[in-house]
């Protein structure tokens, strides 16, 4: 195996991930054309609603019970980075704020010392196909922010750089970049109570795109952080010489150039990086503290508060189909796009 290689494993469900980061699933779903009620118009039996992750017609109802997705649930202790690569994501939360996002859009949410929020998919063509694709990750906070003030912001695609280049046979490379930096390229500026929002923690998440055929160096980082790579589209892909199957991911030495060099088809890789926390990991459910004790007081919080209520209709609300990308924040300042 190359030295610059550590592990190579297979992409599971969700995808094992490292030290800042807690969690990574990736949801690619071919949902039919859409009904009225902006569900798929298409029959749910056989289907364990309200608990649905398995692929069944190429697609998923997860605890969406009408419209696919994750009704109100809470968060405490973390934050989550939700790319949405396809298709449309609504959001709403106990704090007023909500949005629509998608192609290409990415939502950072630091849920802090709680929040509540809902994750529908709504499917808006009654006409032809709802395809979506994203990601959601989960990276930690340390014990001084673990109860932050909520905080959600909202990434554009129009505003995330991407860094181009070509290799020497003029196949093309690209790396969208949703933290960190490249030749150049600075991503948005994370929330503030980020560990990403420190430059030292040299935290990165990039979507990069091979042509096929196309050869890049990833460029060194610092000695010591956690560097992974996850293949999730394409047919082959040589990591220093360390055949990369499909759907497998890479973990790599942080301080090593690594020459990658994709197969027949155009590849999508995720690149997760970040200096680790260090710190005790207490992780229950939605809610990811320092220790068993802290986890019981966040739900008894919970219990007591609902960590603001739910100011919605409905726990699965979802925006008027009319409405275009947009975010709506706590403070009653919108952004349309």
């Amino acid at each position: 195996m190359s030295n610059s290689v550590l592990a190579v494993n297979p992409l599971n469900f969700p995808w094992q991930t490292s030290d800042p980061f807690l969690f990574c699933v990736h949801h690619a779903d071919f949902y039919p054309k859409g009904n009225d009620q902006f569900g798929p118009d298409a029959s749910l039996a056989g289907r364990n609603i309200g608990n649905d992750f398995t692929v069944k017609d190429g697609w998923r109802m997860y605890h969406g019970e009408t419209v696919p997705g994750f009704p109100a649930h809470p968060h405490r202790g973390f934050e989550t980075v939700t790319i949405a690569t396809k298709g449309l994501i609504d959001h709403s939360d106990s704090l007023g704020a909500a949005g629509r996002f998608g192609f290409g859009d990415v939502q950072w949410m630091t849920a802090g010392k709680g929040v509540q929020h809902s994750e529908m998919f709504p499917l808006l063509n009654k006409d032809k196909e709802n395809h979506l694709e994203l990601f959601q990750i989960w990276l930690n906070l340390p014990k001084a922010k673990k109860m932050a003030e909520p905080h959600f912001a909202m990434l554009w695609s129009e505003n995330i750089p991407v860094f181009e280049t070509k290799d020497g046979s003029g196949n093309a490379i690209s790396v969208k970049v949703i933290a960190g930096s490249i030749e150049g390229h600075n991503a948005p500026t994370p929330p503030p109570d980020s560990w990403a929002s420190d430059s030292k923690n040299e935290v990165a998440i990039w979507l990069i795109k091979m042509e096929a055929g196309a050869q890049w160096h990833l460029p060194a980082a610092s000695a010591g952080l956690n560097r992974t790579i996850y293949f999730y589209e394409g047919d082959s892909l040589q990591v220093d010489n360390k055949s990369v199957p499909h759907y497998h991911s890479a973990s790599l030495k942080s301080d090593a150039r690594v020459l990658l060099q994709n197969g027949n088809k155009p590849a999508s890789i995720l690149l997760l990086q970040g200096r680790a926390i260090d710190e005790p990991v207490a992780q229950y459910g939605p809610f990811v503290m320092n220790s068993q004790s802290e986890i019981q007081q966040a739900y008894r919080e919970y219990q007591e508060t609902q960590f603001g209520g739910w100011p919605w209709p409905s726990y699965d609300h979802v925006h008027p189909r009319e409405r275009g990308r947009f975010a709506k924040h706590a403070n009653g300042v919108e952004e349309v796009k």
